[in-house]
Parts: C-alpha cells; structure tokens; sequence
C-alpha cells in the first residue's frame, strides 16, 4: 500500500505529501509550501470529496486567540497552495472552491479513505451528498482509521507550532504584532518579488513597481541593510525554501506579499518572515484607491521599519511620512518606464526612456520620472557621449530642482560628471550625496568606489565590496576587477565560474573569462569565450571588440582586422567607442593608429578614458610619453 504508518505519506497524481517531514513532492523533487498551506492541504487530504467549510478551517487551525484576520489568512493559503499544485481557481485539478461556503479536495487521492468510512466533520447539508467525485480509491474500515490517526498524529505538531505563528499570513491594522516569545531582532532584509495576483500578466510592471517602491523606501533606512532589485528578483516564482534565500543573500528578514489590482482599487498583503527559521513575525493587509498607492507604500515601509525596531534618523521619520503627488496615470508610466529599465538591455532601455518622457510631458514637475530618466541615459550606450551625458546631466539636475532629495538623481548626475566631464570633485560629492540619501543604493558605491580606484585611492574596494554585499546576485562579481588588475587571474576565474551557475547564458562573463585566460596564455581557451560572449549578445559591438583583441593577442591579426573593419561599418549606424578600436591596435603593436583613435575618443569625451591608469589597459602603450600625455589631458592624478 502506498500510504503506511511508516512511510507517512500521500499520492495524488504526481504529487506525494510526507507528514513526517512536512514536505510535499513533485516527481520526487521537493516543493516550496508554508507550513499554514500545508495544513490546509492536510485537512482537505483528510477528507477528499467532501466540502471542508471555512468554519471548519478556522476552528481547526485559526484559533481564537491568535491575531489573525481569518479570511485573508486562509485566501492567502489557498492562494499559495494552488500555486504549489500548478492549478487556478478558475480550472481546479484539485482544490475546488464553493463560493461563501468553503473547499473540496476534488483530486484522486491514494491511499485516501473511502467516502463510507469516514467521519464526517459535521452533517452533510441538503443536497451536498451528490457532489462528491463519483470515483474514489477504498480501503478497508481499519485502514481508514490508521489513515486519518496517522495524518493528524503527525502533522499535529507542526499545526500546533504553526497556530501560534505561521499560520499568520494578515492581519488588519490594529498596531500588533504576533505573539512571539522573543523579540525581533532584523538588521538585514530582503523584499522578495510581490506576487502578482491580477490574473493578467500584463500588470507584471505595477507589480514589480510596488516591489521596487518598497526596496527604495526601506533603503533609506541607514541602521537596515536592504538588498538591491537586481539580486532579489532572481527569486521571482522560486520554490526555495525562505531559510536558503536568507543564506544566499546574507539577510535575516524576509518581506513577501502578492498585489490585486481590480480597476481603481489596489490590495497589497505583506508579510515579514525571520529567514533562518521561517517564523512569520507579522503581516498586514492594505488597500487603497490607485490614486492613493504611493501612500500605502509610504505605509508599508513604515510597518516594516517599526516592526524590526529599525532605528530612524529624523530625516529618514520625515521621508517615510511624505508622499509624492501625481495623479495615477503619470505614475502608470512612470512604473513601467521603471520595469523596463530594470531589464538593463537595450531595447528595454531605449522604451524605458520614451515611458519616462511621457510621464514628464504628463506631468512636468514630476522629479522621480526624471531621475529616471537620467539613470536610463547613463546606461544607455548607443548613442554618443556628448548626447549620452548631456542629457542625462539635464534630467539629473532637473529632478534635484524639483526635489533636491532624490538618491537616483544625485547618483546619475555624479555618474556623468564622472565618465563625461571628468570633474572628479563634482562626482565626489553628489555621490557622497546620493549614499547619505540611500545608503543601500548599490549602484551607487559601485560607481563611486571606480571613481575612487580612478583617483589612486586604496581604500577604492570598499565601496565596491559594499555594493556587492547588497547586490549579490549581481552578474559580475564584485571581486573580479581586484584579482584581475593584482594577476590573480585564477581566483578572478573561480568567482565568474561561480556566477556561471546563476547566469549561463550572460555575455559579460564569457567575455570576461575570455579576457582572463587571454591574460594568462591560454588563447584556446581565451578565444572560445569570446566567440560564445559575440553570439550570446547576437553581435553586440561591446562583445566584437573583445574578440578582436583576443584575436590579436593570440596572433591572429587577420581575423582581428576583420573585426575592425566591421565595427567601422556598425559606427554609420550606431556609437562606437574609438577606445575599443584603440584596444585593438595596441594589441597588435599598431602604436601609432591605436593613439590616432584615442585622440579621437579625447575629443568625443569618451567615457573609457578615465581607465587609462588600470595596469590591464592598452598596456602595451604605457611606455609612450604620447600615453602620459593622454592622462594629463584627461585630468588623472600623477
């Protein structure tokens, strides 16, 4: 028999539940479920055809005395147990829903009792005897006995445990927090993706805004240390364990929620999970009209920063307690500006900067569409410098007349005075401002800690490592610059190697694997990773011109001019950096045309200049007092 008092476990269909381990399977692979789901699945396992009524459910495993709203606690179980079992409300393979009365485990169970045999949970309502599956599984009269014993003498303790805490999923406003019998101590969190409830897909955008709005409140919060958006959306739809993320990510909180949006109204449930034990610690339910949702984020962030005792400075209690006015349509193209910015290639970044100026044209005094604005004109890389930073300079100093408070607008103003204008004191302090606004900004002590490595600073790696602190999931590793420019080439290898595993199809790691084993002799190698990084990025010219110096370090000179030559032809079309050119002619010892390209990438303000003190480029120019030359012009630091 399938289901013993020793194995302690359930088939349907391709799932099996183990009441000892309190696991539910897929296939023989384990399937993230909450314990306050699981409960639910084990009550409706114990009696399947039958409608197990939401009186029940809340007499079972919501107990009086425990804070919980009931209705949002149990849909918020449902949810996530149809979500466990790949099945919707609207198409129940397993779980179906009677409206106002309750649910019916309409699957076929193995090892399940037979409908004669069972005691039932209360009498059957007029009518109802007739909706039961027409086939079942049957067991005998004894097995049938061992069966319902073994499922609640197993899973009882974890139902008692989870009555106090985890079954908590929302509670309504009121201040309080569980009950808990010591007291929270978070200083590190994640704001995992919030789930997207809508039923229609194309609301992905406002989903991931909340996500987004919520991770940029909290960021502010200098006593919390708050993940990026970059590394936390590698768990969107995951089915980890919360103790596993918690240890990836290095955090000791977790924040997870879902969003409904129906028309004007928007329902956000959220809830605050200690990572290392998968203790719920509290949870709130909110909803609003559309136009008021930047207040309930506000909100939001204000519960989670009180519910971990976070320590507020002044300023911080002030930002949390102000809300932007601007009325929901500009802030509908304002989040989706922000989604597709978030995707980082360049098509994404190209729609992102139309959505963000059709916001400002809606709304002209909006300040944060443009700061994003000129975030998406740093990063955007296909037009020439002079367009590139002028532009964002403008949105960036824009945004801070608006509202001199702005962490992404002071960032993106420094970033352009750092690559364009060369002013290292102006890109110092509005870095430094931006990093006092949002100390959890790791974008930001990334591009500052290059700056400092540009200035000739040692403690440069700080920020850098600080940034991937917060961003660990980020695609280049953090310490791969360091290890590469100190010729520690095999410990560089290691970390990308790593970073493989999470993004096997990104171009910047080959190419960077590429660049390594170029450095160490291995050309076999070296150029394998290049030519996999070129058709990864489907020709991207950043990635061309990787391989052609490989190309020609390896000794391949005809197939590195071949590559020149295209990149000349793309150049009509689209910017091309001079430097990368320059890259490729030094490399092949053409001294003298490499230094007739970056003459011309000085003129162009060519935001790769500013490396020209790394030790790992255009090394074979050093020697040339044309090179020192070249870096006093550009303003570097003897």
């Amino acid at each position: 028999m399938p289901t013993s008092a020793g194995s302690a476990r359930i088939r349907f269909e391709a799932f099996e539940i183990d009441l000892r381990s309190g696991e539910l399977r897929k296939h023989g692979l384990k399937i993230k479920l909450h314990q306050q789901p699981f409960q639910v699945l084990t009550m409706l396992l114990e009696h399947p055809g039958e409608v197990v009524t939401r009186e029940e459910l809340q007499r079972r495993l919501w107990p009086s005395e425990t804070f919980v709203d009931f209705d949002v606690g149990l849909n918020s179980a449902i949810k996530k147990l149809r979500e466990a079992l790949h099945e919707s409300a609207e198409h129940p393979r397993f779980i179906e829903t009677l409206p106002r009365r309750g649910y019916r485990f309409i699957g076929t169970v193995d090892g399940g009792p037979p409908a004669e045999t069972r005691s039932p949970l209360r009498a059957p309502a007029p009518g109802e005897a007739n909706l039961a599956p027409l086939e079942q599984k049957k067991l005998g009269a004894s097995a049938t006995t061992k069966w319902r014993w073994m499922l609640w003498s197993l899973a009882g303790v974890t139902a008692a445990v989870a009555i106090g805490f985890v079954l908590m999923t929302a509670v309504k406003w009121s201040g309080r927090n569980l009950r808990t019998a010591t007291p929270i101590h978070i200083h590190a969190i994640a704001v995992l993706p919030l789930e997207n409830l809508t039923g229609d897909p194309t609301q992905e955008y406002f989903v991931d805004g909340m996500t987004d709005a919520l991770i940029t409140d909290l960021a502010q919060i200098s006593s919390l240390k708050v993940i990026s958006r970059t590394s936390v959306m590698r768990y969107r739809r995951t089915q980890k364990p919360l103790p596993e993320i918690g240890k990836e990510l290095n955090v000791d909180g977790i924040i997870e929620g879902a969003v409904i949006r129906a028309g004007d109204r928007v329902r956000v449930d959220t809830q605050l999970i200690e990572a290392s034990t998968d203790r719920h610690l509290w949870a709130n339910t909110y909803e609003r009209n559309l136009g008021d949702v930047i207040a309930l984020q506000n909100e939001i962030a204000r519960a989670v920063a009180n519910q971990v005792q976070a320590r507020l400075t002044p300023q911080e209690r002030a930002h949390l307690l102000s809300v932007d006015s601007v009325d929901p349509q500009t802030y509908e193209l304002y989040l989706k500006a922000r989604y597709l910015w978030g995707k980082r290639d360049e098509d994404s970044i190209r729609k992102s900067v139309d959505y963000f100026q059709q916001a400002i044209q809606r709304s002209p005094n909006y300040a944060r569409a443009y700061a994003g604005l000129a975030e998406a004109y740093v990063v955007k890389l296909d037009v020439a410098p002079q367009e590139q930073y002028s532009a964002a300079k403008a949105a960036a100093r824009r945004a801070l007349e608006i509202d001199d408070d702005l962490a992404e607008a002071h960032s993106a103003l420094a970033a352009s005075l750092f690559w364009y204008d060369w002013d290292w004191v102006g890109a110092e302090k509005e870095f430094q401002r931006a990093l006092a606004l949002n100390p959890n900004y790791a974008q930001a002590h990334q591009w500052y800690g290059q700056l400092q490595h540009v200035l000739g600073r040692r403690n440069w790696s700080d920020e850098v490592l600080r940034a991937g602190e917060l961003d660990p999931l980020s695609i280049l590793p953090s310490g791969v610059g360091w290890y590469r420019e100190s010729g520690q080439y095999d410990l560089a290898l290691e970390l990308i190697r790593k970073k493989l595993e999470l993004y096997p199809n990104a171009p910047s790691l080959y190419a960077e694997l590429g660049a390594i084993y170029a450095r160490k002799g291995m050309y076999q190698e070296s150029i394998a990773n290049a030519q996999k990084s070129v058709g990864l990025s489907v020709g991207e010219p950043e990635y061309l011109g990787g391989l052609a110096r490989v190309y020609a370090m390896s000794g391949k000179r005809k197939e590195a001019l071949q590559i020149v030559e295209q990149l000349t032809v793309l150049s009509k079309q689209r910017y091309i950096s001079p430097v990368q050119i320059a890259e490729i002619y030094a490399a092949l010892h053409e001294t003298d045309l490499a230094f007739r390209w970056l003459d011309r990438a000085l003129g162009e303000h060519s935001p790769a200049l500013v490396y020209l003190k790394s030790p790992t480029v255009l090394e074979t120019l050093h020697s040339d007092p044309r090179y020192a030359e070249l870096e006093r012009r550009v303003g570097l630091p003897l």
